[in-house]
């Protein structure tokens, strides 16, 4: 059976030879990845590009793909692997020929040292949130920005003086190893717990500002247990980790936030390190608090996943283990409970 093929061709301007060379990468290396990932065939003249394929969506796709990387190369950005995977992520391939349409609505987070984009709509609706409501949850797998962009919006909040105060929470909860066992005092054991929060601030601030706004408690990084008994005011408060609140804790937290602040919880409810029977105060929050007027929540999935895209993939391939001995596990417990009601037929 014969295939149709779809082309279009498209002519970049202006033409610039150093921005054709980076838009194609070294040895076009950029060109074959996008080949692969869409499964189409590109031929290229300078700035004319030819683009064929037996999906008429995906060549599409490749079109305003090549347009918009081409915009990134004019203007002097890198466009590398990892720039392809993510406007492939922004976009979800289907919906990316609309994405020229949307980039005049597109969100954007402004600091010191950092000019942030975030990618795809979960992305931009979770700072949008952020920038709406006092109380937020971002929940999701690891690589989809939640705590990046909850400290992009904290910093930008600081910078603009809507806020006088960040203070980034952790709970000192252990994934594997003990507290207790590492060497100095408590604050000694919980900086390593807190590192991924130290190096976005390093990022959007730099090193010697932050450590300024430190020491003046501008920026106070704290463990969770520190936050009995205070009431936090004009303050961007972040609750990193929060898969691994108790309940209780998650409450006390909750109630700590005053007037003029904004408060995020992020976390992954698959990646708990609670003792075993211990309930989490995410999970439970996010239970509880679905219907309360003021308060966010987005949910994030593999599909959001911003980092390497071995990491969707590992996502999805734990989430597709999940379910299925979920289903295992549903269906002998079904069995069991047919065979108990067979021999009690019998019995009668």
């Amino acid at each position: 059976m014969e295939t149709t093929q779809t082309t279009q061709q498209i002519r970049l301007a202006p033409s610039e030879a150093k921005a054709l060379a980076v838009l194609c990468g070294q040895l076009d290396e950029n060109i074959k990845l996008i080949e692969n990932r869409l499964e189409v065939t590109i031929r290229h003249r300078a700035e004319v590009f030819d683009i064929s394929g037996e999906n008429s969506e995906h060549v599409a796709a490749t079109k305003v793909l090549i347009e918009n990387l081409y915009r990134e190369a004019l203007a002097n950005a890198q466009v590398t692997p990892e720039t392809i995977h993510l406007y492939l992520q922004e976009s979800a391939v289907e919906s990316l020929s609309s994405n020229k349409k949307n980039q005049s609505n597109q969100v954007v987070i402004k600091t010191r040292k950092a000019f942030i984009k975030p990618k795809g709509k979960n992305q931009q609706e979770y700072v949008k949130q952020i920038r709406k409501n006092d109380i937020n949850f971002g929940i999701g797998p690891a690589g989809t920005g939640k705590t990046y962009l909850a400290v992009a919006c904290a910093v930008e909040a600081l910078e603009a003086d809507r806020v006088e105060r960040i203070m980034l929470v952790r709970p000192a909860v252990e994934a594997g190893e003990k507290l207790g066992f590492l060497p100095g005092d408590l604050s000694q054991k919980i900086d390593p717990y807190l590192r991924p929060l130290y190096d976005a601030l390093y990022e959007m601030l730099g090193f010697e500002l932050v450590d300024k706004l430190i020491e003046k408690n501008v920026i106070e990084i704290a463990p969770l247990a520190f936050m009995r008994g205070r009431t936090l005011n004009n303050a961007f408060i972040i609750l990193d980790e929060s898969q691994n609140t108790t309940q209780e804790q998650m409450k006390m937290f909750l109630t700590r936030i005053g007037f003029g602040s904004t408060a995020v919880i992020t976390g992954d409810t698959t990646q708990v390190d609670l003792p075993r029977g211990t309930s989490s105060g995410l999970a439970h929050a996010m239970h509880v608090l679905k219907n309360v007027k003021g308060i966010s929540m987005t949910l994030f999935s593999s599909s959001d996943v911003v980092r390497h895209p071995l990491v969707q993939r590992i996502v999805e391939a734990y989430d597709s283990f999940d379910q299925e001995a979920e289903a295992e596990r549903k269906a002998k417990a079904e069995a069991r409970q047919a065979e108990r009601d067979a021999q009690a037929e019998k019995n009668n």
